[in-house]
């Protein structure tokens, strides 16, 4: 068999040829010359990573069904936020598993994403009308984050005499989540948000600013909250409620009782519970929170023929934009998943929504009839899907006895469990229930249970949903199989993903994601797994993480990795949590300052922010590096509260410091901690790494550097590594004990741990040979690309000896004042040679950011470059005078179909130049006109009307 052969396929450039032809243009005589110009000797590695042989496809496929097998996919019955779910095979196959759908990016660019956004903004609509409030977001990370992101915005929300009044209560009902009141707790720590923890018939005072409720609660209990809600917003406190998706079809929705925001999980809208993650965090709330709801937004506006069309609604309120002064750092949420969750409901409609939730309570309502006669009350007043039983003898035997039956109940303590049915359960499986309930008591069921009819009493009135739901077109339209595949297949040949061509966005780092790496990811063995479980029916989880972990810490240099952390920025936040806590442990928790250089991601500033800490902003040279005189000053005349610097490495410039050494001990010899941010970790694997530089901890992007797709906007996995020192502070969790001492910040233990077994391929897969391979082949085809274009345009950041990293920055600041063009009119006008744009206006403004990655195939390259070279020929018309300032080819663009193919054409130029400036043997046509986003800012639309 040949083997090792998976990373030849993984890299673009294929012949030796192809690589000599790039050399040559860059002028270097070798890789290793290349590198060596590079990267700053001092901080490169001396060893090869000690990491195992590259596998094959089908030596990969073969392992990973042994690791597999070591799940056992048991009947769960926790409940607690996870739950069975059907995923329609219609919406596994033709988005879950269409790399169409994952492969592409977050829609900023909305010409080339009109599909996903129609589906994010079916998301919205459906978010809306189940919880019957007017404005959602297009998802969060999960239900506790969710939830946090809600006590924030209150938070940020409060009065003026709230505010001079310190008011910095926040009560939770004692039956939320576990998970859930744990990560508010961590989130309320840093800005001295008091938790309080109590029964909802206590009376709050005007020392609270906001309520968290949960409905129905931990213990399947449907509570009546109209008076509480009530009681609260007569004091001017905010309430939020937690609630299940599955449950509004049968009861009165949050939003008719006086709810000022709604949050939970879509999860058990056709996303499996992949021992934990990922899963649909959403947000819905009133009007009045419209521009500080965090997360994304999609509206609805108008193009430049005056057509209706999707975009990203409000950007300027994105909290991460807002830096230091936002209010949330989230940036990358949940969009496959979300999309998933909105085309279930799609695919359902109300109808098919409400039949499932009946069924789900009717067998419910049976099982807790038929369990009386072996001894068991049945405690919950009124419930939907879970029912709460007093057990005649120990719960923990009868746990056992399910166990033993390959299913799980939850324990909730010694004369307790409760019993969480879903759409999966079918009559037997709760005839097999009453089994394991009688057998555990000596006693045998032997009539089988029969649901004539409904089993359990109508729910009450001030309880029962009267108001119709997904009434919407989109949900009563696509209900045959026909009709919903050939729909999602127009939304997906509207978006331009990594299947039809590069995506250059630099600090994105978008890669491939292999089929051989995709295909385990909807495996049974893997998705139908409860977070929950014993963790002897994880195993097969349990050892790839504990391979991950040690893999990882190869790469990076740590000692320790935490997979928690589901987003890049929840990573950055959870590595500043691990800091403090552990200067806190010391004695020094006073240390609150981050210093955070000028040119970082606006994540950073906000991550550190939402940790508690003051920031300073430290300069940047001339030519794009850390001001070290600046830091060090900035550093010791801080140095009695210094907590950490926050830096990217390479920088975000592009560009590998040379004085990294010097700037990580100028911090350490003032008392504070390194946080290196690994956005840019696909220029360090296998030449250097966080922990070889000196760093103290480091976040990883698993959707960047390690393969998982972006989503079009997620899911990812943001890990995080720390040194020894700190590895006792990594992320805890109240339910699953992982032997650590910090703070949950996720829902889930091991974050959304399904997405691991695509980044597991990846490692095994490359091998450490290949891994440090596919970080020379990003180099060179960054530096291929540069040298290519710099003649052309200003390539605004290099090394010391002319080299960049894995990106560079082409500067378009002058094209503004000599021809009018703006770098956002180059984005525009790219679509139309079939390309999505460089990063538009970041790290410096005015500028495209260019990142190949080393997937990309030369011709690929070349025709980018190409690309680029004639828009900057058109640029060079209008400065000569030869096109018009306004009226050009650039300033139109992108140029649709309809508009090429129009009866009358009364541009200067001719349809050829618009539509086929370039030879091109796959056109892709831009789904709609440039977007208007004055228009849609002004008329905020984001539902279904």
């Amino acid at each position: 068999m040949i083997t090792n052969n998976f990373a030849s396929r993984h890299n673009g450039v294929q012949n030796e040829a192809e690589m000599q032809k790039m050399l040559d243009i860059i002028g270097v005589k070798s890789l290793d010359e290349l590198i060596d110009k590079t990267i700053p000797e001092k901080i490169r590695f001396k060893d090869s990573l000690r990491l195992p042989k590259g596998m094959n496809e089908y030596e990969y496929l073969t392992h990973l069904k042994a690791v597999a097998a070591k799940n056992k996919t048991y009947k769960s019955y926790i409940g607690q936020g996870y739950y069975g779910t059907i995923l329609p095979a219609v919406l596994q196959r033709n988005i879950l598993e269409n790399p169409g759908w994952y492969t592409s990016y977050t829609p900023y660019q909305a010409e080339i994403s009109q599909g996903r956004l129609e589906a994010l903004f079916t998301f919205q609509t459906m978010i809306s009308s189940m919880t019957a409030l007017p404005i959602a977001n297009c998802s969060l990370l999960d239900e506790a984050t969710a939830a946090a992101e809600c006590m924030l915005m209150f938070y940020a929300s409060r009065s003026r005499q709230q505010q001079k009044d310190n008011v910095s209560k926040f009560f939770v009902e004692e039956n939320c989540y576990s998970q859930t009141i744990a990560v508010l707790k961590t989130r309320a720590l840093p800005r001295n948000i008091k938790i309080v923890i109590g029964k909802a018939d206590m009376s709050l005072d005007n020392t609270y600013f906001g309520a968290l409720l949960q409905y129905p609660d931990k213990s399947g209990e449907v509570c009546d909250y109209t008076k509480f809600v009530s009681d609260a917003k007569g004091k001017g406190i905010f309430v939020a409620v937690a609630t299940d998706l599955m449950s509004l079809a049968l009861l009165t929705p949050p939003g008719e009782w006086g709810a000022d925001a709604v949050c939970g999980s879509a999860q058990r809208f056709g996303t499996p519970m992949g021992f934990g993650g990922p899963s649909a965090g959403f947000m819905s709330c009133k009007e009045d929170f419209k521009r500080n709801i965090p997360g994304r937004i999609i509206g609805l506006t108008i193009d430049a023929q005056g057509n209706q069309a999707y975009r990203l609604a409000l950007q300027t309120r994105e909290q991460h934009i807002k830096r230091e002064k936002a209010t949330s750092n989230i940036c990358t949420a949940q969009a496959l998943v979300a999309i998933l969750a909105g085309q279930y409901a799609a695919w359902h409609g109300q109808s098919g929504i409400k039949a499932i939730a009946e069924d789900i309570r009717c067998l419910a309502g049976l099982l807790a009839k038929e369990a009386k006669n072996y001894g068991y009350t049945q405690l919950n007043g009124i419930f939907f899907d879970t029912v709460r039983f007093s057990t005649p003898i120990a719960a923990s035997k009868v746990c056992e006895y399910a166990v033993k039956n390959e299913m799980n109940f939850n324990l909730i303590d010694d004369n307790t469990i409760s019993i969480s049915l879903d759409e999966t359960t079918s009559l037997d499986d709760v005839n097999a229930i009453l089994n394991v309930l009688a057998m555990a008591c000596s006693k045998q069921h032997s009539i089988k249970a029969e649901c004539n009819g409904c089993c359990v009493d109508a729910l009450p009135n001030n309880i029962a949903r009267k108001t119709p739901f997904l009434h919407h077109e989109i949900f009563n339209k696509y209900h045959s199989e026909t009709d919903m595949m050939r729909y999602l297949k127009k939304l997906e040949v509207k978006d331009l993903s990594l299947n039809r061509a590069m995506i250059p966005l630099g600090s994105c780092t978008m890669k491939l994601n292999a089929a051989a790496e995709m295909i385990p990811f909807t495996w049974a063995e893997f998705a139908n797994i409860h977070p929950f479980v014993p963790a002897e029916q994880a195993q097969g989880y349990l050892d790839m993480i504990e391979d991950m972990n040690r893999w990882l810490c190869e790469i990076t240099g740590f000692y320790k990795i935490s997979f928690q952390p589901n987003s890049g920025a929840a990573g950055e936040y959870a590595g500043l949590t691990t800091i403090r806590n552990y200067q806190a442990a010391r004695g020094q928790g006073h240390r609150n300052l981050c210093l955070i250089p000028a040119s970082a991601h606006g994540t950073n500033p906000a991550s550190a922010a939402m940790a508690g800490m003051d920031i300073i902003v430290v300069k940047s040279t001339e030519e794009g590096e850390v001001d070290i005189e600046d830091l060090k000053a900035k550093a010791i005349e801080n140095k009695d509260r210094l907590s950490c610097l926050m830096i990217t490495y390479p920088s975000t410039h592009g560009v590998f410091e040379e004085g990294i050494i010097d700037i990580i001990k100028i911090i350490h010899d003032n008392g504070g901690l390194v946080y290196m941010d690994g956005a840019n970790m696909n220029a360090q694997i296998g030449l250097t790494s966080p922990g070889y530089m000196g760093a103290d901890v480091c976040h990883l992007n698993l959707h960047k550097s390690f393969a998982m797709p972006h989503g079009g906007g997620g899911p990812g996995v943001g890990p995080i590594g720390v040194s020894e020192k700190l590895a006792d502070y990594l992320p805890s969790h109240p339910v699953i004990d992982l032997e650590t001492k910090g703070n949950a910040v996720a829902s889930s233990p091991y974050g959304s741990a399904q997405l691991l077994v695509i980044t597991y391929g990846y490692l095994l897969m490359m091998g450490g040979e290949g891994l440090t391979a596919a970080t020379r082949y990003a180099i060179l085809n960054a530096n291929y690309m540069r040298a290519r274009l710099e003649n052309h345009y200003n390539i605004l950041y290099k090394g010391k000896q002319g080299m960049c990293a894995h990106e560079f920055i082409l500067d378009c600041n002058q094209f503004s004042l000599s021809s009018g063009i703006q770098c956002i009119d180059i984005a525009k006008r790219l679509m139309d040679y079939g390309f999505h744009a460089p990063t538009v206006a970041f790290p410096v403004h005015g500028t495209l950011m260019v990142e190949p990655t080393e997937s990309e195939p030369l011709s690929e390259m070349d025709r980018l470059c190409d690309a680029l070279i004639q828009i900057r020929q058109d640029v060079c018309d209008i400065e000569e005078g030869r096109a018009d300032k306004i009226n050009n080819v650039i300033k139109n663009a992108p140029h649709t179909m309809q508009v090429v193919c129009s009866d009358t054409w009364d541009k200067p130029y001719t349809r050829e130049k618009a539509a086929f400036a370039l030879p091109h043997d796959d056109k892709y046509w831009a789904a709609c006109g440039r977007v208007d986003d004055a228009y849609g800012d002004r008329n905020l639309v984001c539902t279904c009307q």
